[in-house]
């Protein structure tokens, strides 16, 4: 059988490294996920049991899981594979060697995940930046047995801060002006838009115009970051897993999107005595037609409202006609700030399984003037979740005041 793949050249000289840490980071759209998913599958084919890992389950459908099914598909060797997509393992019908899918949150299916025939070879860890230094440590512990193969662990990601364990304990002989590094044991690349020959003209003017100097620096050059103008230092990750039931003073928000912007919807408890603001659960995923997001809300709101952008009426009536108890916000001057305030007044304690939300509220700030002094308005990037949760609030932030204005 004829199989047809093309690599970016930047990544050829990484397609057979054998050192037990290996990192590929840098800038959006480098190529360096889809890369890793054709190591992946030229590795399986070679013989080869691989393990694919993100922080939380339920972020691999449609991340890691769909790349590499994308990629056996461009290769043409779709009929070489099984693929149990509600398992999510994909066996080679030749040689019985495994792709393995499986969440980080869940540390006993990990410590039981074996593959059908022989060891685990090789672990691959998507968007590493969002798993702790211990579930690193668990990992590489995984990577026991006899096997002729060489084994190793891959973390991708783009950097976000310097203060993060997987710069202080891999980049301390890293040099911001070269490319690459390696040694025995470690090999990092860092890889950026340029290096990806398969992007649009579109693609890299998205890219270039980023106007915030922050998400420049680290997703449009893939440079390790420093935010001195933070919003959000009023929050922390507990397992909410024990307790969320028990609450019922509910609210929901939704934010649109569609293509490169996710919908995003954010359900939450609100403890008015002890001032404290539950993230319990979201939705985040982009491509979603107007009857899949009616859809997926139904189930996500149940009877309960859910407080829109008010910039999509068509959307919200839509939703309406669906069944789902959609209604706009009233957003107007200053809305942003006035959520944002009542938000810091707040103690937020996201549920662990709320990644994205704690990937957005992490790396919220100011936008900055020329002589880099806080301005009072916040980045309009990478806030989706954010946006749903000031909508969802309102209520609360005005009491009983909003209800008598909203008009629906």
């Amino acid at each position: 059988m004829k199989i047809d793949i093309k690599i970016n050249e930047a990544y050829l000289p990484y397609l057979n490294c054998a050192q037990a840490t290996q990192i590929f980071f840098g800038g959006s759209s480098s190529g360096k996920s889809f890369f890793i998913a054709q190591k992946i599958v030229i590795d399986n084919l070679q013989g080869v049991n691989w393990l694919c890992c993100r922080n939380i389950a339920r972020t691999i459908r449609n991340s890691v899981f769909n790349e590499i099914i994308k990629c056996i598909s461009s290769m043409g060797i779709s009929s070489l594979f099984n693929v149990n997509r509600s398992d999510m393992v994909i066996t080679n019908k030749m040689n019985n060697k495994q792709i393995l899918f499986v969440g980080l949150d869940d540390p006993e299916k990990v410590k039981s995940l074996t593959p059908a025939e022989g060891v685990l070879e090789r672990i691959f860890v998507e968007e590493a930046t969002e798993i702790k230094k211990e579930a690193y440590l668990q990992l590489k512990r995984r990577l026991r047995g006899l096997s002729d193969k060489s084994k190793h662990i891959i973390l991708a990601f783009n950097p976000i801060l310097k203060s993060h364990w997987l710069y202080k304990d891999f980049f301390g002989r890293w040099e911001d002006n070269k490319k690459s590094y390696a040694d025995d044991k470690l090999l990092i690349l860092k890889t950026t838009y340029r290096d990806n020959a398969f992007l649009t003209s579109e693609d890299i003017k998205l890219l270039e115009d980023e106007s915030d100097s922050y998400f420049y620096n680290v997703y449009t050059l893939g440079n390790w970051g420093v935010l001195g103008h933070v919003i959000f230092k009023n929050w922390k990750v507990e397992d909410l897993s024990g307790v969320k039931d028990s609450f019922d003073n509910l609210y929901y928000g939704c934010d649109f999107g569609y293509s490169s912007d996710p919908n995003a919807a954010i359900k939450f408890h609100y403890d008015r005595k002890h001032k404290k603001i539950y993230i319990l659960d979201e939705i985040y995923k982009t491509g979603m037609s107007d009857e899949e997001l009616s859809q997926t809300l139904i189930k996500f709101v149940g009877q309960g409202y859910v407080t829109c952008d008010r910039s999509q009426p068509k959307t919200i009536d839509y939703l309406c006609s669906r069944g789902v108890r959609a209604v706009p916000a009233v957003q107007g001057a200053d809305s942003i700030n006035r959520g944002i305030r009542w938000l810091q007044g707040n103690e937020i304690i996201i549920d662990v399984r709320c990644q994205n939300f704690k990937n957005e509220i992490e790396q919220y700030h100011w936008l900055e003037d020329k002589y880099g002094n806080a301005m009072a308005k916040a980045a309009d990037i990478n806030n989706h979740l954010l946006d749903a949760l000031r909508y969802g609030s309102e209520d609360l932030q005005f009491d009983n005041e909003l209800k008598a204005v909203r008009r629906i």
